[in-house]
């Protein structure tokens, strides 16, 4: 991959070349400095990935504690198992009970084994399908974290059935007669997120990414070179500015210069004064209300008008 000071410098050349010489190189020159503006977005979107990848990035359980009270885990998809990687329970927001779904990392080697770096079986999306009806059941709102590069890939999670547990929280989230909101705290990966992303409320942190494939994967498969990964992530438009962009997200939630692990108090308490608010405008909506402008929404994406003028 050719480096942006390599291209900068060829572009100062060319131009001392032009000036001393008196030759035409104005397309030459508009060529590169085009490059140099694609390659310096490509560094830009991958530092924002570095930023949701970063090891000490906060995880799920450090915003839950800080943002919820008195929360109690509950465990099993009653189906098959517990699945620890998506950790699930209800807390209580400024004395309102709310049920509480995020998929978990870990910070030491054993966590993130036990965990799989956040990556759920179907167990996983099984056990917060129970959780949400339940909060349907009893009329409380719920709240998804989000922080994982995808579904786990075992062969395990194709016999169980992920792709059917995923598709099932996609059909049945968008039906749910609760307040549902759900932030995107680091990666945002695949079917993976998807399957905790449906809701009346979508936010992500300004360092999150959210995207159908990741960097690497699509630098493998699109571009056919694992080393553009950097290109690819710009060309994805996976960070919080492009979906604001692009409506997928309903707003950004500012970090500090250097990520959300450098003021994680000051972070989660944005992130609790968004769920205040806005939880107490949806409590207020008729059930039925919540699920018509919730599909509405969801019926919304993806379309676009290339009209000029339009």
């Amino acid at each position: 991959m050719e480096a942006l000071k390599d291209l900068e410098q060829r572009v100062a050349e060319l131009k001392g070349l032009a000036a001393r010489a008196g030759l035409e190189a104005e397309d030459e020159i508009a060529a590169l400095e085009a490059r140099i503006r694609s390659r310096s977005r490509a560094e830009r979107v991958w530092q924002r990935v570095e930023l949701a990848r970063h090891p000490q990035r906060p995880c799920a359980m450090d915003y839950i504690t800080r943002i919820f009270g008195s929360f109690i885990e509950l465990h099993g998809d009653r189906a098959f198992g517990d699945d620890p990687a998506l950790v699930g329970g209800i807390g209580f927001l400024d004395g309102r009970p709310v049920t509480v779904l995020a998929s978990r990392k870990g910070r030491t080697l054993k966590e993130n084994l036990r965990y799989r770096h956040g990556m759920a079986n179907p167990e996983g999306y099984r056990k917060a399908l129970r959780l949400a009806k339940q909060a349907e059941k009893f009329r409380r709102p719920v709240v998804t974290l989000v922080d994982t590069a995808g579904a786990y890939p075992g062969l395990g999670a194709e016999e169980r059935g992920i792709g059917e547990a995923i598709a099932r929280n996609l059909r049945d989230f968008s039906r749910l007669r609760t307040p549902v909101i759900c932030i995107i705290t680091g990666e945002g990966g695949s079917g993976g997120a998807l399957g905790l992303c449906v809701g009346d409320k979508l936010y992500m942190l300004e360092n999150a990414i959210y995207s159908v494939i990741s960097p690497e994967g699509c630098a493998s498969i699109l571009l056919r070179d694992a080393s553009r990964a950097k290109d690819a992530a710009a060309m994805l438009r996976i960070t919080s500015g492009d979906l604001l962009e692009f409506k997928v997200i309903h707003g950004i939630i500012a970090e500090p210069p250097g990520g959300a692990q450098t003021d994680l108090e000051g972070v989660a308490g944005q992130i609790r004064d968004i769920l205040i608010k806005d939880l107490d405008s949806l409590c207020r909506r008729k059930p039925d209300v919540l699920v018509r402008y919730r599909n509405r929404k969801i019926r919304a994406l993806g379309r676009w008008n290339e009209t000029p003028g339009a």
